[in-house]
């Protein structure tokens, strides 16, 4: 469903991403692992098509998004990729349903319907008692679970996860994985984790290893 071809990408003088390729299957949950510097989050920023490889492809169905017109690749984004950040990254004046209820709002459903499904997927991930807190009122992993009802409510194809547990304690890292992967799973949608801990790794069906911007590896778990 979603490929990388041969991947290339610098920062200045630093070289971030040489000669990436991997491919991920609807529905497949894949661990992108590394030390710090590695290139991890700039090749889930390539794939997301948040930042444009100065080398390579990104293929989703068939069809290459890296090179397409800035307007095209937004609408893509917003219908096809979710994303849940290390820290959520909710907007603190709206509350967590609003905050839930947005990208359905971009991608211009009435508020209403946008509301109705926000509830649905808060309830889905255990947190409906949240819907009318703001953000600064929630727990870290109360914050985590928002966000990834936000990534999953319009129905992506594909959700990108960056470090999410990276900010949790052991057991809201574990609550807040078994909401995402399972969420996902049942909606088959494929997931992109990048982490450096390996008790998160281990949640995926295989796992792609980097060092200094090059894959060293895919396990299957």
């Amino acid at each position: 469903m979603l490929e990388a071809r041969g991947l290339g990408k610098s920062f200045g003088q630093t070289r971030a991403l040489t000669g990436v390729s991997l491919e991920i299957a609807e529905g497949e949950i894949v661990a992108v692992t590394g030390p710090s510097g590695a290139g991890k989050s700039t090749l889930l920023h390539c794939l997301a098509g948040v930042v444009r490889p100065e080398s390579g492809e990104v293929v989703l169905d068939g069809r290459r998004v890296d090179t397409l017109p800035e307007a095209e690749l937004t609408k893509l984004r917003r219908e096809n990729f979710g994303v849940v950040f290390q820290f959520g990254e909710l907007v603190p004046e709206l509350t967590a349903a609003e905050n839930v209820a947005l990208p359905m709002l971009f991608n211009r459903h009435g508020r209403q319907e946008a509301m109705t499904v926000a509830a649905e997927w808060l309830t889905r991930l255990e947190v409906s008692e949240c819907a009318d807190q703001r953000t600064g009122e929630l727990s870290g992993g109360q914050r985590q679970r928002v966000a990834v009802a936000r990534a999953l409510v319009t129905g992506p194809r594909v959700v990108f996860a960056d470090e999410p547990t990276g900010a949790l304690d052991t057991l809201g890292g574990e609550q807040v994985m078994n909401a995402l992967l399972g969420a996902a799973r049942s909606s088959r949608t494929a997931v992109v984790l990048v982490t450096h801990d390996n008790r998160v790794a281990a949640y995926a069906d295989r796992e792609i290893a980097l060092r200094d911007g090059a894959v060293l590896a895919g396990v299957n778990r």
